[in-house]
């Protein structure tokens, strides 16, 4: 099957550090490659992959010279989009709503799996504009705002089993991974881990526009001892920093759409502790890959808990529920319902139909 995959443009794929949409169709990509498919990966210059890649601007857009200019940039992607488009049987993007008022003129079935928040009133507007196109979303929480849409799917992240793999250190500090923002909640992971008097450790991006939240929430607490902050980490630092955690402590306080750090800590056998906002309860087990916890209260009682979990327990349910080959296998299921309903499409469906899962 010819599929063309749509990456964003802030970051390679993969991304170097911190990105996680990217990540995401990295390992879509390389996954369908691997189910013999032929696979075309519209990104920046720099990206590394098995596919085809078109290379749309020399390097993503945040690491940059001047952080690129991204009107232009998202100009020439759509038009080499276009050039390309009947090249495919289906075409996969990963852009939002920016590709809409071009593919929908166009033959060729698409789909768009929305990676972002959906709540705001601004994009309620724009997507339902778009509402006879076909829509994956990455949890059911994430969907909620815009129920009402022809939702074709909701397909959960997945993550190559060998990328991460279960730690052999002392597990002795909790771990805080991702944006340091007051909406991912590193400052409520600071007073967990003073509560359960255990040392943190924080590997975090941190925006230019979080500076002031740092400075008065974060900074006064990093003393190198029982606050450590390591800045961002790539994926083999990643594997030794969540592998050596007790637990990852993933405090949100806004509806995360899925939540990629709590599957990668899963993979390496850290157990999860997090309140239950956005697709929180869907991702964590309860009391086997990590504990929901309402408050500092319970925060506390689960850290003292977290012995309770095994590593190998965490891992073998990561395994299950959230490696790449899944995800992968029901994109294609995705891919095969496009086929199936587009008349433009019916002899392509009539050749793939019942093969999409298997490899060519």
């Amino acid at each position: 099957m010819r599929i063309a995959q749509v990456a964003p443009l802030a970051e390679s794929v993969p991304p170097n550090l911190y990105g996680r949409t990217e990540r995401v169709v990295a390992w879509l990509t390389e996954e369908l490659i691997d189910l013999g498919h032929d696979v075309t990966l519209f990104a920046s210059g720099d990206s590394v992959t098995r596919a085809e890649l078109v290379p749309v601007i020399p390097r993503g857009l945040r690491l940059s010279r001047g952080h690129g200019e991204p009107v232009s940039a998202h100009a020439i992607l759509l038009d080499k989009l276009a050039a390309r488009a009947g090249d495919f049987d289906v075409i996969h993007c990963h852009t939002d709503w920016l590709h809409l008022p071009l593919l929908r003129q166009l033959q060729t079935p698409f789909l768009t799996t929305l990676h972002g928040r959906l709540d705001l009133p601004p994009l309620a507007a724009t997507v339902r504009q778009f509402a006879d196109t076909a829509f994956v979303s990455i949890s059911h929480h994430q969907r909620r705002p815009l129920s009402d849409l022809p939702w074709l799917a909701t397909v959960h992240h997945g993550l190559p089993p060998g990328m991460l793999k279960p730690g052999v250190g002392g597990r002795e500090y909790l771990a805080f991974l991702g944006r340091l923002s007051p909406e991912k909640g590193a400052h409520i992971a600071i007073r967990w881990a003073r509560a359960a008097g255990l040392p943190l450790r924080i590997a975090a991006k941190l925006p230019r526009s979080e500076s002031r939240y740092f400075k008065e929430e974060i900074e006064p607490f990093v003393n190198g001892n029982e606050v450590q902050f390591v800045g961002e980490v790539d994926d083999g630092g990643k594997a030794a920093f969540l592998g050596g955690a007790k637990a990852l402590l993933f405090p949100i306080r806004w509806p995360e759409p899925f939540g990629l750090v709590m599957i990668e800590a899963m993979a390496c056998g850290t157990p999860v502790i997090a309140l239950p906002s956005g697709s929180v309860p869907e991702i964590i087990s309860n009391g086997t890959t990590g504990f929901i916890v309402n408050n500092d209260d319970e925060a506390l009682d689960a850290v003292n808990r977290i012995g309770e979990l095994e590593p190998s327990m965490v891992r073998a349910e990561f395994e299950r529920r959230f490696a790449a080959r899944r995800m992968t296998q029901d994109y294609l299921q995705c891919y095969e319902q496009l086929l199936q309903r587009s008349p433009l499409a019916s002899v392509i469906a009539g050749e793939h139909a019942g093969k999409l899962a298997q490899p060519a």
